[in-house]
């Protein structure tokens, strides 16, 4: 079967071919004969009811430098789509969530990967406390007391933003540092969210392993590992990708979220796990996708496109 695709993302010029899991995806998308069709959450529009788009068809080829090839701009109705992948990338911010209400205008009946309305309900670092003990311990809060006192009973502890991405504003805070106060101090100027307090895992110099599922079933991992003297893993920042295998621990987390994940509708979810521990559920724009296919010939896209195309003929 053939899909009429769209897909909602950052500009498609300035995309990293090697490592971005969204130009994975419409590679294979293409591959199994299905039209694509881009577009930048700025141009949504909506219409007496009735949500467009303002984008170009495209045809993506791993060329560097020339992985696009691009047709004119054109207004199209969203609702003209069999399918819809939301993969622009965080901040997890209002200009995010008002595109997720766009969006959900148009689903089930337009498939949108991921559900819109579940994204705005999961935010990543919130969605994980539905499932106890599996994270580590964890302060989520604007009250500086609260958090002095999360330190006084866990002595090292992560500080990070709530809404934050990619390894941005993470900080380490020994028993201690003087400079927490600081820090909290320089949150409070920049926004009105809380922050997101872990008790210090050690396990993280050994990395910080990234699970892809597809519709509530893992499909692999890599482990993303810092660089020397550093605790953040991401990529963006610096880690490095490796290979790595599921342990028994990864199987029971995945089998605890899974079927929540499968309820909700977030078909492509990436979650985090830092030695025994979950500590995100990435349901935006998880990436991870090449650097798994590089290290073990899985494509989580392939899977990913096949479960899409049983809900269409389902549909």
């Amino acid at each position: 079967m053939s899909l009429k695709v769209a897909v909602q993302m950052d500009p498609i010029e300035g995309i990293n071919i090697e490592g971005d899991t969204t130009f994975l995806m419409m590679e294979t998308a293409q591959a199994r004969g299905h039209q694509l069709f881009v577009y930048v959450a700025e141009t949504l529009a909506m219409d007496e009811g009735r949500v467009f788009a303002r984008g170009r068809d495209v045809t993506v080829q791993r060329t560097f430098g020339a992985h696009a090839t691009l047709g004119d701009f054109r207004k199209v109705g969203l609702a003209e789509f069999d399918v819809i992948l939301l993969r622009q990338d965080p901040p997890f911010d209002m200009h995010y969530i008002d595109t997720t209400f766009f969006l959900e205008a148009v689903h089930p009946k337009t498939l949108v990967v991921n559900n819109p309305v579940e994204v705005r309900n999961a935010p990543e670092k919130l969605f994980v406390t539905k499932f106890p003990g599996l994270q580590p311990p964890t302060l989520i809060t604007w009250d500086r007391a609260a958090i002095m006192d999360f330190r006084d009973r866990h002595g090292d502890i992560v500080l990070k933003p709530l809404n934050g991405r990619g390894g941005s504003g993470v900080t380490r805070h020994l028993k201690d540092d003087p400079n927490l106060d600081t820090l909290l101090e320089l949150h409070a100027e920049l926004g009105r969210e809380p922050v997101i307090v872990q008790k210090f895992l050690p396990s993280v110099t050994r990395g910080d392993k990234r699970i892809l599922l597809v519709d509530g079933e893992p499909v692999g991992a890599i482990n993303r590992v810092p660089g020397k003297g550093q605790i953040r893993s991401n990529l963006a920042v610096g880690g490095t990708a490796h290979p790595v295998e599921l342990t028994a621990r990864d199987h029971e987390i995945c089998a605890a979220i899974g079927p929540e994940l499968k309820a909700r509708g977030l078909i492509f979810v990436g979650i985090d796990v830092i030695g025994e521990y979950l500590t995100e559920i990435n349901v935006t724009s998880p990436t991870g996708a090449p650097s798994l296919k590089r290290f073990s010939g899985v494509d989580a896209t392939e899977v990913m496109w096949a479960r899409i195309e049983e809900l269409r003929v389902k549909a």
